[in-house]
This record gives C-alpha cells, sequence and structure tokens, in this order.
C-alpha cells in the first residue's frame, strides 16, 4: 500500500508536468460543458487548468448554498468551479496527498476570490489521503454533497473511501463522482505496473466489485449518470492489457436511510415543476430516469425518496406514498452500466483533458 500511494505521489507530483505529459487517455475523456460551466472555466487560472487531470465532469445541479468536499482535488480545477457554484454562503473543502498540486492549489485562492467577486475565500485545501478522511477533522453528517474525479481508482482502499463519504455526508446528501472502471477483474503483477496505476487503469474497478463495496458502505441504490468508453491509445499499453474494456462512468450515491437494495413499486409518481436553474424543460437524475416539466412519472420508492429527501425537493410535486407495495418495480435498468455502451475504432470516449 505504502509503494503504491508513493508511486501515485509521485507520478501526479513529479512525472507529470501538464495533461499533455499523460500516457493514456484514461483521465482525458470528452466532456461537452453547459455554457454556465464554460464560463465560469473561463475564469479559473490557467496553471490550475493545466494542472487538471480528470475523466468526467462531476458537477450536478442545485449546488446554491452547499457545503461540498472534492476528493483528490489535485490543482483544485473542480474546487473553483464548485466555489462559483455554492456562492458566498457555500463553503469548498479540497482534500489531496500530492504536496506539489496542493501548492497550485493554494496558491491562487486570492486569485479567485477576486474573480468571482467574494469578500472572502470560500474555498480550503486538506493534505490528506482520501481513504482517511475520518483523520482530516471533518465533522460526520456534515456534508452536503461529495465529488471526485477520476481519483477513487488510486485509492488502495477503496471500500474505506466509501465508508467514510457516507459517514461524512449528512441524510439527503450526496456523492456524485466520475471514475474509471472495467469490465473484468485485472490481475495484480497487471495492475499493480506503475505507469498502468498511474493512468488510472491498474486501480479501476470491475463494476460489479464497486456496487458491493458501495453497499457495503452505505449507498444502496447507485445510479449511474453517464457512460463513456475510455480508448487507451498506446500500443503498448494496449497490447499489455487485451481484452480488458475501460469506461468513465459517473455515479451518483444518496445517503437516505430508508433506500432498499431493489425497485419497489409503491404506486408512486412524481412531477418536474421546471424550477432548476438553467432546466428549465427537463431534469435527468440518472440514465434511466429523465423528467419532462409537467409530466406525471411514475417511479420506484427509491427514486420517490431520492428526490423527496435530497435538494431536490422543491422542485417536484410527489404523488403517493409508501402505504401499499406493489412488487418489483420494473424498468429502472440494468444494474451493469455498460450493458448499452460499445467500443469502436471510432469511438468518441477519448478526448482532451479540458
Amino acid at each position: 500500500m505504502e509503494n503504491t500511494t508513493k508511486s501515485v505521489q509521485d507520478y501526479y507530483g513529479k512525472e507529470l508536468q501538464s495533461s499533455s505529459d499523460l500516457k493514456t487517455n484514461a483521465c482525458c475523456t470528452a466532456v461537452t460543458y453547459p455554457d454556465k460551466i464554460k464560463k465560469i472555466l473561463a475564469k479559473i487560472h490557467d496553471e490550475v487548468m493545466t494542472k487538471y487531470y480528470g475523466c468526467g465532469l462531476t458537477i450536478p445541479s442545485e449546488l446554491n448554498g452547499l457545503r461540498i468536499l472534492d476528493l483528490g482535488s489535485g490543482s483544485g480545477r473542480d474546487c473553483y468551479l464548485a466555489s462559483k457554484l455554492v456562492g458566498e454562503n457555500g463553503y469548498v473543502i479540497g482534500v489531496d496527498m500530492t504536496d506539489e498540486q496542493l501548492a497550485v492549489a493554494n496558491r491562487h485562492i486570492d486569485y479567485h476570490t477576486e474573480q468571482f467577486g467574494y469578500k472572502k475565500s470560500n474555498v480550503e485545501f486538506k493534505k490528506g489521503h482520501i481513504e482517511q478522511l475520518d483523520e482530516l477533522n471533518i465533522d460526520n453528517n456534515s456534508l452536503d454533497l461529495i465529488i471526485s474525479n477520476c481519483v477513487i481508482n488510486l485509492s488502495t482502499n477503496k471500500l474505506k473511501v466509501l465508508s467514510d463519504c457516507f459517514n461524512k455526508l449528512k441524510q439527503g446528501g450526496e456523492m456524485y463522482f466520475s471514475d474509471v472502471y472495467v469490465n473484468k477483474r485485472i490481475p495484480k503483477e497487471l495492475a499493480s505496473d506503475p505507469v498502468i496505476y498511474g493512468e488510472c487503469l491498474g486501480g479501476a474497478l470491475y463494476w460489479n466489485d464497486f456496487l458491493t463495496f458501495a453497499k457495503k458502505a452505505g449507498f444502496q441504490d447507485p445510479r449511474v449518470v453517464e457512460v463513456a468508453p475510455i480508448t487507451i491509445e498506446n500500443k503498448e499499453l494496449e497490447e499489455k492489457l487485451e481484452g480488458f474494456e475501460f469506461y468513465s462512468v459517473t455515479y451518483r450515491l444518496f445517503k437516505i436511510a430508508e433506500l432498499e437494495t431493489d425497485c419497489e413499486d409503491y404506486g408512486q409518481a412524481v412531477i418536474y415543476k421546471g424550477t432548476i436553474d438553467d432546466l428549465p424543460n427537463s431534469f435527468q437524475l440518472d440514465t434511466g430516469h429523465f423528467f419532462a416539466k409537467g409530466k406525471v412519472e411514475a417511479v420506484c420508492g427509491n427514486t420517490y425518496l431520492m428526490l423527496h429527501e435530497s435538494r431536490y425537493k422543491k422542485h417536484f410535486e410527489f404523488i403517493g406514498d409508501f402505504s401499499t407495495h406493489y412488487g418489483i418495480f420494473e424498468g429502472c435498468g440494468s444494474e451493469n452500466p455498460f450493458a448499452h455502451v460499445t467500443i469502436s475504432s471510432d469511438s468518441s470516449g477519448a478526448g482532451s483533458c479540458c
């Protein structure tokens, strides 16, 4: 564990000087940013952007006033992005173990405070390991949202990471993160290759192992927001990893005590009001749940709770309760996030980090 951690620190602190130094596309999957996000990114310092290594957009909607933690915050890009979105009444904490990355992030706190027109900064960075959140003076049940961008795969104790996150979140809070997953378990001798591990491939979880860990940690119903295939585009590493398929997956996990392990039917429905900023016509909870404004949508008990017990409650009308059970709710989708994704030679899954 110590050797792996030191290897990752050296890789991201010394070997990589910018995203162009990465040897694969695993941490550089293409992302189409909404205009609102683009405008904020344009205000983020160039050095912070240059040293960003991520595999997705880990910024959900409805963030004003939230208290957020970013796992593996690196140079601080996503922290500063969230800083603007939560506003002066919100707060963002970044955690990273690499001194060089933390130095970049801390160097530009005043710059972003001025860019966003704040009287004082609403961001802080802590040095630490993401599997040791219980040692970082962050209270349990104190966070509204935890984000992470292509970092959990680098951890040597992923169950501990997820368990700590569950403890730190408030009831109704959410973990929203992108990471690299694989279609089957990678042998230890291959996974431990320093370059393969550092490029976010060696530590990629087999998707079903991730679901097991998430549920053990307390997150009973993980939801997929987005899936994209990853093309490595490095001949030497492609040969070593032949037969393994990698994907960038964005998950959202809610801390809601009443969630069940399966989607159950209680005859419930919801109506989206169209009141979330920048989402006047529709809201997408995950790949299986799309809510058009004003339309009555039947939902399982878990989906009902994810909306009713979270920050999204005020944006929906709720129909029904839990008084009558009708059995399994059909149509919430397959647990396998790769079920309908294919990799082709001209796949658009790989692209620029920025």
